[in-house]
């Protein structure tokens, strides 16, 4: 028996293979982003060693991006179902204001066991708050923008309410290990937003649990009539979401050592829903990517980065991200691809290709005939 070779697929299928990867255009826009740096800073590269620690541009861009990495991947889940969550930031804001304060007052700030607490604390109001965001959509059929909204603004003045509208300010070096310490030469936060992606990844796509979120997000009645119990997968979406958020929280105050009920996590929601679409991720639900969403997060913290670098007056740098952000949307855009490219970009087999070519009358014919047959008895 003669076996044929595959046969070996040309360059320009490997290309358009390649540039049809949902990863594609984001890392292809995070390179570019890194290398327009190098001409205002040479060393942009560099990471250098100092008392035992690892130091540079790119080390800074992963600390910095943290927080916001840890949004964005639980905003994924809760984009996923179909839904939106607008209150990430205020639930930062509340997180930081509770941890802080609860530490402020205490006679040893050095404390592990009170910063355990206050940390716990922080986190359990994080989760309250994810619970109504969750109770509000999937119980009250509430829309989630609304639903979201209401914490959005009441959750920041609850914020300020905690902090007396001041900013509290704490000398405690275990809670600074959480957002702007160091562990094995490099920040603790990275290992933090490691595990937590990797946990994500691994409930998500190693499980049921993934499958059971995207079928929610395609179709909430129809996952439903099968037995899916869609509330509470929304209503935990959007208790994991709080969650990531108040890590985001712990992190950011633990940076700075203070707590801002009005500045911390300010519009960290806008920024996290563009890192989940810049990684791939429809907004109307469905299918998700956390990879593409880490990746996303880190394109938002590169361009932030790459704005101060090269010198954009303060008052249009946001003109500049939304410019940004716009390319790699249309980037991302097959239709805006086949006009500007041409075709070949995205013909091809598979959804991702513009769909299948269709069959010949020859083709059906012979699969027609070569279909077995089924009986009913």
């Amino acid at each position: 028996m003669t076996t044929t070779p595959t046969p070996t697929p040309a360059p320009a299928s490997r290309l358009r293979a390649l540039t049809q990867h949902n990863l594609f255009w984001p890392v292809a826009v995070l390179v570019v982003l890194l290398l327009i740096n190098v001409p205002f800073t040479p060393d942009f590269f560099s990471i250098k060693m100092t008392d035992g620690h690892l130091y540079g541009s790119l080390v800074s861009i992963v600390l910095f991006g943290s927080p916001l990495i840890l949004v964005a991947v639980g905003m994924t889940l809760v984009i996923a179902t179909g839904g939106i969550d607008l209150s990430v930031g205020a639930v930062v804001a509340i997180t930081g204001a509770l941890t802080c304060s609860y530490i402020s007052d205490q006679a040893d700030q050095d404390s592990l066991a009170g910063v355990f607490l206050a940390m716990g604390i922080g986190l359990v109001a994080a989760v309250v708050c994810g619970l109504w965001n969750g109770f509000l959509v999937a119980r009250m059929g509430i829309q989630p923008i609304i639903a979201t909204l209401i914490i959005m603004v009441a959750g920041r003045g609850v914020a300020q309410l905690i902090t007396d509208g001041q900013i509290i300010t704490i000398n405690s070096e275990p809670y600074k290990l959480i957002g702007g310490g160091y562990w094995l030469t490099l920040p603790f936060s990275i290992f933090v937003v490691a595990a937590v992606v990797a946990i994500t990844v691994a409930l998500t796509r190693r499980t049921a649990l993934g499958l059971l979120v995207e079928s929610v997000g395609g179709n909430a009645e129809a996952s439903r009539l099968v037995g899916i119990r869609s509330m509470r997968i929304k209503i935990m979406v959007y208790v994991f979401c709080a969650l990531c958020a108040g890590i985001a929280g712990l992190m950011i105050s633990s940076n700075t050592s203070a707590a801002d009920g009005n500045n911390a996590g300010l519009w960290i929601e806008l920024d996290a829903i563009l890192a989940v679409v810049i990684g791939g991720t429809s907004l109307t639900g469905g299918r998700f990517s956390i990879g593409g969403t880490v990746v996303g997060a880190l394109v938002i913290q590169t361009l932030t980065t790459t704005i101060y670098t090269i010198g954009v007056p303060t008052q249009t740098n946001l003109v500049f991200k939304a410019a940004v952000v716009i390319v790699v949307c249309l980037l991302q855009s097959p239709k805006f691809r086949a006009k500007v490219f041409g075709a070949r970009f995205n013909s091809g087999s598979g959804a991702k290709g513009g769909g299948t070519p269709a069959a010949t009358p020859t083709d059906t014919a012979s699969t027609t005939a070569a279909a077995p047959k089924m009986e009913v008895s």
